[in-house]
């Protein structure tokens, strides 16, 4: 079973999302990451057109919403608002970051 959070931070000045596990374990995810790694519906037909990804350096998480057990929904400062982080991808963001 995958590890569920025990706590989750939005840190705008290191610019991190920051989230404590249950199995003590700890991701330390950039905005611009989780940002450039988008999975809604919007993003992903972008992406399959071959659209240029988008410069999401300067792109801070403004929110972060629980979806109950299911994940995260995330909030950008380009206004991006559409998606839904689940729990397991945001461990495999981390997985490639570490």
């Amino acid at each position: 079973m995958n590890a569920l959070p025990r706590s989750v931070t939005v840190h705008s000045a290191s610019r991190l999302l920051r989230i404590e596990w249950d199995d003590g374990s700890e991701s330390a995810l950039p905005h611009a990451l989780l940002r450039a790694r988008c999975r809604c519906a919007f993003c992903t037909k972008a992406a399959r057109a071959g659209a240029a990804a988008p410069d999401c350096s300067g792109v801070v998480l403004t929110e972060a919403h629980a979806m109950a057990d299911a994940g995260l929904n995330l909030v950008f400062s380009d206004g991006h608002r559409r998606g839904i982080y689940p729990w397991a991808y945001l461990r495999e963001l981390d997985e490639g970051v570490s």
